[in-house]
């Protein structure tokens, strides 16, 4: 699928409790699994939790289930769906079908929040509980725009009228704005924020 791409390392205490190697390394590749496609959406979700990690555990290895994320807007609102999912494959965080925990500990239930009457273009949110320490981050895949070409190809290949030859470059273009997002790092799509 995708060589080359950042990835995130996690220890997990809840899956060492239970018997399972808790050193877990997510790729972006998990994350086109769980979404089943690569999209500007689905780089930003990994890059976003990646970028709060980092910046939440600038000296450790990050746990897995210690980090709330409050997502702005509603639930059902735009891409927050596949946006969310990739959180919580990774971070852990849950909403409200989460897992509730074991005698007290390793609760991921309602760690992932929505501002319902938030504003949709407002920042994420991760919250270290270990520590309380915050970061606020938004993410715009603006700043690396799609190839000239993707404008006449899209509606083309979306109504099936696309030869097989412009179907191939549509896919190599889109698939070329996901590779140059990922190699970007976020250094130009993600902005962090003061809470």
């Amino acid at each position: 699928m995708f060589s080359d791409t950042p990835s995130i390392t996690l220890r997990d205490p809840l899956a060492e409790l239970l018997g399972v190697d808790g050193s877990f390394v997510y790729t972006f590749n998990d994350a086109v699994r769980l979404a089943g496609h690569a999209c500007p959406t689905v780089a930003g979700a990994f890059l976003l939790v990646r970028r709060a990690l980092m910046v939440l555990y600038p000296d450790a290895v990050p746990e897995r289930g210690d980090v709330a994320i409050t997502v702005p807007g509603r639930v059902d609102e735009g891409v927050t769906g596949p946006i969310t999912q990739i959180f919580t494959l990774v971070s852990g965080a849950a909403g409200t079908n989460g897992f509730k925990g074991l005698a007290g500990r390793y609760n991921r239930m309602n760690l992932l929040r929505f501002q319902e009457r938030g504003d949709p273009a407002g920042p994420f949110r991760f919250q270290r509980l270990s520590t309380g320490a915050e970061v606020g981050l938004s993410y715009s895949p603006a700043a690396i725009p799609a190839a000239g070409g993707m404008g006449e190809l899209m509606p083309l290949v979306l109504s099936e009228r696309a030869t097989a030859e412009q179907r191939r470059e549509f896919g190599r273009l889109w698939r070329g704005r996901v590779e140059a997002i990922l190699a970007d790092a976020g250094e130009r799509t993600i902005v962090q924020l003061t809470l």
